[in-house]
């Protein structure tokens, strides 16, 4: 799922292309991306783009005089510029080009919400902006609630913007246990963090633009060369060469290094671990 650093080079390409632009039309392919009925998609046709923002992961487009098109990717929802790229469920037909919604798949998890401004606080999670926050705010979000890290790191109602991928890479470079509970980190621990947070979304956001070389960027993906852990398993941690584990639940997954985060213990896997029992592994080193 395209998370900060992604959501902000789209729209940073966006704003080059289409800021200033006519909104001709919008061609839906597909009723299931449409999630309101109101404004109706007519109302755009027409308009000029005012500008762009980022709410959380989504990505909103402002047209005259007070309309929004605000895109949600999710997990396989991806951005194209005067090309498709795979299945295409919406087209944006600007004056100054065409802009391609596609999804991978037949999960139909990306949305569009065609909105005013005064129904855009609802489309907003409310979760801190962690690059425009100090240190003491960031610390009382972590701590209002007693979750493990990952799950606080990806709560849209706690932090904006991050999600599975960065979670990963920004525990492993604060050198933090993705299970460590909230309420029981150091004021050591808390302030690593919080650098940690905003040294990787920094990073990675000027990475995706020199990737990106001032054109669109066309290859958005939660799996990156260059990424410290995240869907990395098996493979040398960056830091120690130890191998990158993971823990699977659902349709997710959590990256760590047991020798840089967690002491050398491994994190129990519910499937596997519950599998294998008593020979499940509790350190790396008893890995084969």
């Amino acid at each position: 799922m395209p998370e900060l650093p992604d959501v902000t080079v789209y729209i940073e390409a966006l704003n080059e292309r289409i800021t200033g632009a006519t909104l001709n039309r919008i061609e839906l392919k597909t009723p299931f991306l449409l999630r309101t009925v109101e404004p109706p998609i007519s109302a755009f046709h027409g308009t000029r783009v005012t500008g762009l923002r980022r709410i959380g992961k989504r990505i909103a487009i402002g047209c005259e005089p007070d309309l929004w098109l605000v895109l949600h990717l999710m997990i396989a929802g991806r951005l194209h510029w005067n090309r498709k790229g795979g299945k295409v469920l919406a087209s944006f037909v600007f004056s100054t080009g065409t802009l391609n919604l596609t999804e991978a798949g037949s999960q139909h998890r990306a949305s569009l919400h065609l909105a005013r401004s005064s129904d855009l606080p609802a489309l907003d999670p409310g979760g801190l902006e962690v690059l425009a926050c100090t240190f003491e705010q960031f610390e009382a979000a972590l701590r209002s609630e007693n979750h493990t890290l990952k799950r606080a790191l990806t709560d849209p109602h706690l932090f904006s913007g991050i999600g599975n991928a960065y979670s990963d890479e920004i525990l492993h470079r604060a050198r933090l246990s993705p299970v460590t509970l909230t309420q029981k980190l150091s004021a050591a621990d808390s302030a690593r963090l919080y650098e940690a947070v905003r040294e990787v979304l920094l990073e990675w956001t000027q990475r995706l633009r020199d990737d990106a070389k001032d054109g669109f960027p066309e290859n958005v993906t939660a799996f990156r060369q260059g990424m410290a852990v995240h869907g990395r398993f098996k493979q040398p941690c960056p830091v120690c060469q130890s191998p990158v584990q993971r823990i699977r639940y659902a349709s997710n997954e959590t990256n760590y290094c047991a020798r840089c985060q967690t002491g050398g213990k491994l994190l129990a896997d519910r499937s596997l671990s519950r599998l294998l029992g008593a020979d499940w592994p509790r350190s790396i080193d008893e890995l084969p």
